[in-house]
């Protein structure tokens, strides 16, 4: 799986007897896989790549000629490829948000969305699977005996899902709609601050904030936190513990400009006077 990388999958992955392996997400003036990286990961116990589509919380799409390095990887030992879509709707670019439903020549990819993201609504725990690959029939009807086993669809949300899905541009339009103000009142406000930077978003509803690594970010946060502002440090996703933060943009708009000042403001007077290096790659 690519670190940064989403927390809960470490939990699922115990949960079911899987071990995960990270490989590198690396930033160069925009996230990108590292090829040498994901293959040096491989293993003879190697069973699949695990994708989130785009990243979270970097919003890194998987480009074309990444799917293709992926591919290669996967096809030859018979690797699956699992890729999560739920944020596929949240993208920046429309040119970038293409899905691996599509599927890849040779390759089983099994692309998962559901209800959480779509439609705006986690709590109906309502999730689908579309398998492509010259092992998809046999998947899906051991796949459906997994789903039948655990619990079958909860009838009620099974009956309202066509409404939910046939209405999720409402919900959807004022979530990007407010990603949108927000990433641009956080820009807004990081220009009055040095020592704090942005990285390129594509797509979903975080953002990842490059600060001075002076401190443990966990003493950091806290910091944060006194003052009322609650952020994510970077370790949380798998990044180093010192120099990275991670913001969500989800907040009502008024709110995160008051939060986003309070973090401008402490770094400007906190960490401000310190020099410290920014790269473009990390």
């Amino acid at each position: 799986m690519p670190q940064p990388g989403y927390p809960l999958f470490d939990f699922l992955a115990v949960l079911d007897d899987v071990r995960i392996k990270g490989a590198p997400l690396v930033y160069d003036y925009g996230w990108q896989i590292e090829p040498e990286g994901f293959r040096r990961a491989l293993t003879a116990e190697t069973r699949a790549i695990v994708l989130v589509h785009p990243n979270n919380p970097t919003g890194h799409f998987t480009k074309a000629w990444e799917a293709q390095e992926l591919a290669a990887m996967c096809r030859e030992p018979g690797i699956a490829l699992i890729v999560d879509e739920v944020f596929l709707d949240y993208g920046f670019g429309a040119e970038k948000a293409s899905s691996f439903s599509a599927g890849l020549e040779g390759v089983d990819v099994y692309v998962v969305s559901g209800l959480s993201k779509i439609a705006g609504l986690p709590q109906m725990k309502s999730a689908w699977i579309v398998a492509t690959g010259p092992h998809a029939s046999a998947a899906m009807e051991r796949l459906e005996v997994i789903a039948d086993t655990f619990l079958s669809m909860n009838a009620p949300v099974e009956g309202a899902m066509p409404r939910w899905i046939t209405g999720r541009q409402g919900i959807q339009g004022q979530i990007r709609a407010r990603v949108a103000m927000n990433l641009a009142e956080l820009d807004k406000q990081l220009s009055k601050v040095d020592v704090v930077r942005r990285l390129d978003v594509e797509g979903g509803w975080y953002a990842v904030l490059r600060i001075p690594a002076l401190q443990p970010d966990e003493r950091t946060v806290l910091e944060l936190l006194e003052r009322g502002v609650w952020i994510h440090p970077g370790y949380f996703f798998g990044m180093e513990e010192t120099g990275w933060l991670v913001v969500s943009l989800l907040g009502p708009v008024a709110e995160f400009r008051t939060g986003v000042g309070v973090l401008v403001d402490y770094f400007r007077t906190h960490q401000g006077d310190n020099n410290c290096l920014l790269d473009g790659e990390v």
